[in-house]
């Protein structure tokens, strides 16, 4: 599977690798992915990820999530929970904005949208359980079994900042982490389509979740300018937030580089 091909329901499914850092090295392929929520996939393409050989299937949703839609796991896949929101009110305001007209347009009206997913990006940086989610997943992505897949719901920004993060420690130019993340908007058709109307049929106005329902540069830029703000530098955020050892790091690049 390429980072060009897509299951129609689990159409955010690519492969880490094939990118490449800045010294030449190549991203290994075939060893981690990232991915939307594993909960909805038809039988055909659960078959198509169960030949990936799948041994990691790590869930960054919160509990409510994760109840409502468990997701189908391959067999032979050990299944963990790193939920990287825990109780921290983001986890639990989507469903509400989604469900009740006032509360939407009171928070999402007159630019709130866009805030609200710029508050979500620096929570993924700076409270507990994001770092200790985002710890576990470069721990799990450096020394347990291949091949893993890491994924929330939609894919795009819990699942983005893993991504980015994973991506930075292997030395990959931050343009390219950007592409990589915003490579998320044209896989999210689908998905976009039903927030839209399960949002409309409770009577909130769809056209207030479109910031919440794409990812854009400036909610990734400013995950990484709250590292800066709350850390100082990544490495610090590595080492202090994410409480990650050089040891780690050196074999997350031993495993996942090549050339």
């Amino acid at each position: 599977m390429t980072n060009d091909s897509a299951l129609a329901t689990l159409p955010n499914l690519r492969d880490l690798g094939g990118h490449r850092a800045a010294d030449g090295a190549a991203v290994r392929r075939g060893l981690v992915y990232r991915a939307d929520a594993l909960a909805r996939v038809d039988d055909g393409d659960f078959a198509a990820l169960s030949r990936l050989g799948l041994r990691q299937v790590l869930d960054l949703r919160t509990a409510h999530e994760r109840t409502a839609e468990p997701d189908r796991v391959p067999d032979g896949a050990e299944y963990a929970v790193l939920d990287v929101q825990g109780n921290h009110s983001t986890g639990g305001d989507l469903e509400r904005l989604l469900t009740d007209p006032g509360a939407a347009a009171e928070a999402l009206g007159g630019g709130g949208a866009a805030a609200f997913m710029l508050e979500v990006n620096r929570v993924l940086v700076t409270e507990p359980d994001a770092n200790a989610a985002y710890s576990e997943l470069v721990r799990r992505a450096a020394t347990g079994p291949t091949a893993a897949v890491f994924h929330c719901t939609a894919g795009k920004d819990r699942t983005g900042w893993g991504a980015a993060l994973l991506l930075t420690l292997l030395g990959v130019d931050r343009e390219v982490v950007f592409e990589d993340y915003l490579a998320s908007n044209p896989r999210m058709d689908r998905l976009r389509g039903a927030m839209r109307r399960r949002a409309e049929r409770h009577g909130v106005d769809g056209d207030l979740l479109e910031p919440i329902i794409q990812v854009r540069e400036e909610y990734l830029a400013e995950a990484f300018a709250e590292v800066e703000r709350a850390y100082g530098t990544f490495d610090a955020y590595v080492s202090k937030g994410l409480k990650l050892a050089p040891d780690l790091i050196t074999t997350l690049r031993e495993r996942m580089l090549e050339g």
